[in-house]
């Protein structure tokens, strides 16, 4: 089974972090992967992709005509793949080396699974930071505690969807699907509203009545950098992220029960037990990461909140 992994940047100041994302890929145990690079309109990335890959037969390099955003990009790259899988990789992340081979063993295990996820990992690029609870991981694009069948992030199964950055497909579905819509984010003429992922999903759950299968041990390590651990970030992300949740419902409803389930395990499942373990054994990150629980959250229902008026 053949593996194509799209990898999409925009600038060279990306570059280097682009080219140990691809690095990465061209470094997998499985035998038979392929590599598409796109570059979003940008000339000189394209060239310098040429330059790199261009004698590689197991490399295919695209550019844009114009900057169309990652979206578009990951679909402009699934069209040139060769693959019987696409796979998509940010670049800012690095594989695993057996990333590939854990996904292919998953779809040669089930025939009728359709799409195939793994696990995101944190690489603090700026040292891990006291405050952030794992329950908000998710924030900085890394698989978060709640994660997963029945809220376990270590159990494999069926979930509505994983990660943008570790997510793939069989190819013929992705592309009977249409890819991933990129108007999503265009409504209502805001620019903020995330859920590509989330939005394709619904809608391989409508057409194919089936989820994404959750393989733990595919592991794809995320760079968490410094500005990613800046509270203020991290707030204003949180806002979106509840603005965004409300947009998802009101263009997907049948997308939103993650959330709802997310929140339950929040409010009586985390909370509780992060209590219990603070009365038993208290310290100061461990009062950083209660205050922030509760900031983050409020955070997120103040976003949401704003979607509510925004999509009333």
């Amino acid at each position: 089974m053949r593996v194509s992994v799209v990898l999409c940047t925009h600038t060279l100041e990306r570059y280097d972090d682009c080219m140990e994302a691809a690095e990465s890929v061209l470094g997998q145990s499985h035998r038979d992967v392929e590599l598409v690079l796109v570059s979003d309109g940008n000339d000189d990335v394209y060239e310098q992709f040429e330059d790199d890959f261009g004698d590689r037969d197991d490399v295919v390099t695209h550019c844009n005509d114009e900057n169309i955003g990652l979206l578009e990009s990951r679909n402009n790259g699934a069209e040139r793949a060769t693959g019987d899988v696409v796979a998509f990789l940010d670049d800012d992340a690095v594989a695993a080396e057996d990333w590939a081979e854990r996904l292919v063993a998953a779809y040669e295990a089930d025939g009728d699974r359709q799409a195939v996820g793994g696990r995101m990992v944190p690489a603090w690029v700026a040292g891990k930071p006291r405050f952030l609870p794992e329950e908000f991981y998710w924030l900085v694009g890394v698989t978060n505690r709640g994660f997963g069948p029945d809220g376990d992030p270590d159990e494999a199964g069926e979930v509505r969807n994983t990660f943008g950055s570790n997510i793939s497909f069989r190819r013929d579905v992705f592309l009977d699907l249409g890819g991933f819509e990129d108007d999503i984010g265009g409504r209502q003429g805001e620019k903020n509203l995330q859920g590509g992922e989330t939005e394709l999903c619904a809608r391989l759950r409508s057409e194919y009545d089936t989820g994404v299968y959750y393989v733990p041990d595919a592991l794809v390590a995320h760079k968490v950098f410094d500005y990613r651990t800046d509270p203020g970030w991290l707030v204003d992300r949180a806002f979106w992220q509840g603005y965004s949740k409300r947009g998802m419902e009101v263009f997907v409803p049948e997308s939103t029960g993650e959330e709802s389930d997310f929140l339950g395990d929040l409010l009586f499942r985390f909370l509780p037990s992060r209590l219990r373990g603070f009365a038993e054994s208290p310290s100061l990150g461990a009062v950083l990461q209660l205050v922030f629980l509760f900031l983050l959250t409020g955070s997120v229902g103040v976003g949401y909140l704003y979607g509510m008026y925004v999509w009333r």
